[in-house]
């Protein structure tokens, strides 16, 4: 890698709001995914369980009223609540709201509705679907009643919806009724991220193995990566340095715990890497040496992906590596720690 300047009417976004000028900057849809784990708690634990064994339980306040789904405190006294009282299957609209388009992971494919719906026997309103035909079939005040899934696991989705009606429709099977201890809910969020023109230009370069960082002007902070205006005085950092591959660690954590989704065996290290040129550390793997040999101020190279797989991210620098240089002299990066 070499250091030097790129054009940097490359990233100046044109002004106006003429299309025929926006700037070419690239965008691609994204996909956030992960298992959120909690425990349930003797609560939460014991409604749930009584999901999965077929029947819908509450909790009595200080007041007499009977909450569902149950509350661990209680709203009046802010006292832990213990009193589990059953409730009916059966119930009525309190409020609903007509789902035209429903979503992935709703509980249908189809139209459906959102219901507040108070059970017989319950003070307060649960959260649910209601299956219809039309919106026209969903008033406030509709009996309803709830249809159990063949296979009940203590969730919320052990009742797989309610249906018009008046008379219970018992579950099925003699499920297990001990508390569930711990709740894993899978959370999922897709999205379009479409980068800034610096943004753009840092993409593109590392698809091409470059480390493209930006700055305001030749006196300002070199930033990788990139940012679209300095966070100091609001300039548009536009001017685009290329920067080696190589550089100092300023600082590091060695990483001993294991954690799900994790990619390498522990223990390794997570390091902040000051490349030579830039001002701004940046966060990667540290690996080819012993985690115990990682330092502050050691020399450090990239290691790269084989080029077939690079794309447009800095998951083509697969991690960096000791270089074999001396360590760089404390005074040369005691300001970036």
């Amino acid at each position: 890698m070499t250091q030097g300047n790129t054009a940097s009417a490359v990233v100046a976004a044109a002004p106006g709001n003429d299309p025929d000028h926006a700037p070419d900057v690239l965008s691609a849809p994204l996909r956030v995914r992960f298992d959120y784990t909690r425990s349930a708690g003797p609560i939460i634990g014991a409604f749930l369980g009584g999901l999965r064994a077929g029947r819908i339980t509450g909790i009595r306040g200080s007041d007499g009223r009977v909450l569902v789904p149950p509350a661990e405190f209680d709203p009046v006294t802010s006292e832990p609540l213990t009193e589990f009282v059953d409730v009916a299957e059966v119930g009525t609209v309190t409020s609903w709201s007509w789902v035209r388009d429903p979503l992935p992971d709703q509980p249908f494919d189809r139209p459906f509705a959102w219901a507040l719906i108070q059970l017989d026997g319950a003070d307060t309103a649960l959260l649910h679907a209601v299956d219809v035909p039309s919106a026209d079939d969903i008033y406030t005040g509709l009996r309803v009643r709830a249809r159990w899934a063949a296979e009940r696991t203590g969730s919320i989705r052990d009742i797989a919806h309610f249906v018009p009606g008046e008379t219970a429709e018992p579950a099925a099977g003699s499920a297990d009724a001990e508390p569930v201890t711990i709740l894993t809910t899978p959370v999922e969020l897709h999205y379009k991220h479409t980068a800034s023109p610096q943004e753009t230009v840092y993409l593109r370069g590392l698809a091409e193995g470059k480390l493209i960082g930006g700055r305001t002007d030749a006196a300002g902070k070199v930033y990788f990566p990139p940012r679209g205006a300095s966070p100091t005085d609001g300039i548009p950092t536009d001017d685009m340095v290329e920067l080696s591959d190589k550089g100092t660690v300023t600082t590091f954590c060695i990483v001993n715990v294991p954690f799900l989704g994790q990619r390498i065996k522990p223990p390794y290290v997570a390091a902040y890497v000051l490349l030579d040129g830039a001002d701004i550390p940046v966060l990667h793997l540290v690996l080819g040496c012993e985690a115990s040999e990682v330092r502050m101020g050691m020399r450090v190279e990239a290691v790269w992906k084989p080029r077939e797989e690079w794309g447009h991210g800095l998951e083509n620098v697969d991690h960096f590596r000791p270089s074999g240089e001396p360590d760089a002299d404390y005074e040369t990066y005691k300001h970036h720690l």
